[in-house]
């Protein structure tokens, strides 16, 4: 007979096991902590010494683990002894997937530096903000961040700024990394305690800049372990039928990662999620879903994970019928939303994959709620349950704790949440009361624990996995001369999830072309912030008796079946 959820969690986090969950002081606040939480990053790094096996696939290249460390190691080096690095510096990364992307997250974590994983798709000004907002001192970029870094206003940026895979010769005071590193130079040692700061990640922000979500060394290992507990849970529910296991055991655990490292998704549970559980990761130089079926055959690729468009990609590719995807044991991901018609899909049309969602966010470090494999096919609308590490409720507005089935805004406590935003106290208090997380999401629980979200509380769009605050876009097109008023808003997309839209109304006597508008935001903006859908009008956009733009009111105009 099957077990339970709570049956498995108990059996997964009883006391003696890898998952023992007890009480400890954490910032001041006591918390649920896993006993087995190592001190910091080093401790996992130096777990993963253990092994001589390819753990990077990127396109034609092939990384061991050796080699991966030798670097990092190296590049740690460069950083204390060359560049002046210190504990707490901050050192930003800004560039694609690469494998030194990898290597240089293990140097600058390791060294007690805190690392700044900067949107590989953000244009020159945004990268300016958050290399003087987090004052990172060093910059590990690739050759297209770096051209974009040129643009800014000379003196904007106050770092030293090392090049991977450089082409050519490098400006002057631009270091290259494959001529700094030295060879036989290895990691310096430091002391790292547990709730020492670790990563800064920026999510869009609420009124027009991002905010640069700090993390711990204790929240990130936190995550790491919530999410090892919750596959035991899912092990001991589903066990793989012994006919499905071929000769010889199970096949090795093959992440594909598709999504950027700089996404706590990619970051967190598949990247790091890695180093430890023996698998290796295959990388893609950008997203092609025949690509990608290629390597799951190639590379008999066991997990995909990606945002939900990614996986309709894969399904509608014209190769999907002839490729082999046997080995794929889970496909999903999240970032978004998944539609239960592509859970269906998905469940029927992979041989063995099972469907699987994540709900977590930047401020939990990507753990959250889970769903996966029948509770997903049976519950297809919910975002799943997290292990007993995380504690979900849903309040009303003034903060109150509702009953099981009301509808309210759903709040986290759990160890693998941020301490806060980086220099933003009014943000932090705001986002974090009494050791919970507020989500910003509007959903209910159900007498089983299964969450559903069902809005978001914020004035936010997810397009493709990308979170997308209204009033970060509406401050760009605000700039234009031409604007006299703007309204952004998401209008449903098959494949995205959410398009991003918006009305414009222009001052009397300009004119204002379409494209015009999306090339002025899109120097300013990341494309995927650029709106695709643009509507220009001449009279004031419909307000309420408060004088709130009605967003709904033109949304609907757009899209009047939605």
């Amino acid at each position: 007979m099957t077990m339970t959820f709570q049956e498995a969690c108990a059996a997964v986090c009883a006391p003696g096991t890898m998952f023992e969950i007890q009480e400890a002081e954490v910032l001041g606040r006591t918390s649920k902590v896993f006993a087995g939480t190592p001190p910091n990053i080093r401790a996992l790094f130096a777990l993963a010494a253990a092994r001589t096996d390819e753990f990077i696939i990127f396109e034609e290249e092939r990384w061991t683990m050796p080699e991966v460390l030798d670097m990092a190691g190296k590049i740690g080096h460069l950083l204390v002894n060359d560049l002046g690095v210190s504990k707490g510096d901050r050192v930003a990364l800004a560039m694609r997937n690469y494998p030194e992307w990898i290597a240089a997250f293990v140097a600058v974590t390791s060294v007690g530096a805190v690392v700044v994983p900067m949107n590989a798709w953000w244009v020159t000004d945004e990268l300016v903000f958050a290399i003087e907002d987090s004052g990172s001192k060093v910059v590990i970029a690739d050759q297209e961040r770096l051209a974009r870094m040129q643009q800014a206003e000379p003196g904007a940026i106050d770092a030293t700024v090392v090049v991977a895979r450089a082409g050519g010769s490098l400006p002057a005071g631009v270091l290259d990394m494959a001529t700094s590193l030295s060879d036989g130079a290895t990691m310096p040692e430091v002391d790292i305690d547990p709730d020492d700061d670790m990563t800064i990640l920026y999510t869009s922000g609420t009124t027009g800049r991002p905010k640069g979500a700090v993390s711990t060394h204790r929240a990130v290992l936190s995550a790491l372990l919530s999410f090892a507990a919750r596959a035991a849970v899912a092990a001991i529910r589903e066990p793989e039928d012994e006919d499905t296991i071929e000769e010889g055991g199970k096949p090795q655990t093959a992440f594909m990662l598709c999504v950027p490292l700089f996404h706590v998704t990619g970051l967190v549970p598949v990247m790091l999620g890695s180093f430890v559980s023996g698998a290796k990761l295959v990388m893609t130089y950008k997203w092609e879903p025949n690509r990608a079926l290629e390597l799951i055959e190639q590379e008999s690729v066991t997990n995909f994970v990606g945002v939900p468009t990614m996986s309709w990609d894969l399904l509608e590719a014209e190769t999907f019928a002839e490729r082999d995807t046997s080995s794929l044991r889970s496909v999903g991901g999240g970032g978004a939303p998944m539609p239960p018609e592509l859970v269906k899909r998905i469940d029927e049309n992979f041989q063995r994959g099972r469907p699987g969602l994540g709900y977590g966010m930047t401020e939990t470090n990507a753990y959250g709620p889970q769903n996966a494999g029948d509770d997903f096919v049976n519950n297809p609308k919910s975002t799943g349950r997290p292990v007993p590490i995380m504690d979900v409720k849903v309040t009303d507005p003034m903060g109150e704790t509702l009953a099981v089935g009301e509808t309210g805004e759903i709040w986290f406590r759990s160890p693998s949440l941020i301490r806060g935003y980086w220099n933003r106290p009014d943000a932090t208090a705001e986002t974090i009361v009494d050791g919970w997380l507020r989500s910003g999401d509007i959903g209910h629980l159900d007498d089983e624990g299964f969450v559903y979200v069902s809005d978001r509380a914020k004035d936010m769009i997810l397009r493709g996995g990308e979170n997308i605050y209204c009033a970060e876009v509406e401050a760009a097109i605000y700039e234009h001369p031409a604007v006299y008023e703007a309204a952004v808003y998401g209008v449903p997309d098959e494949r995205l999830g959410e398009e991003l839209a918006c009305h414009v109304m222009i001052k009397e006597g300009e004119q204002l072309d379409v494209g015009e508008l999306q090339q002025f935001v899109g120097q300013r903006l990341a494309k995927f912030k650029v709106p695709s859908i643009i509507t220009v009008v001449h009279d004031q956009l419909p307000r309420n008796a408060s004088g709130k733009i009605l967003k709904r009111e033109l949304r609907d105009s757009v899209t009047p079946t939605a």
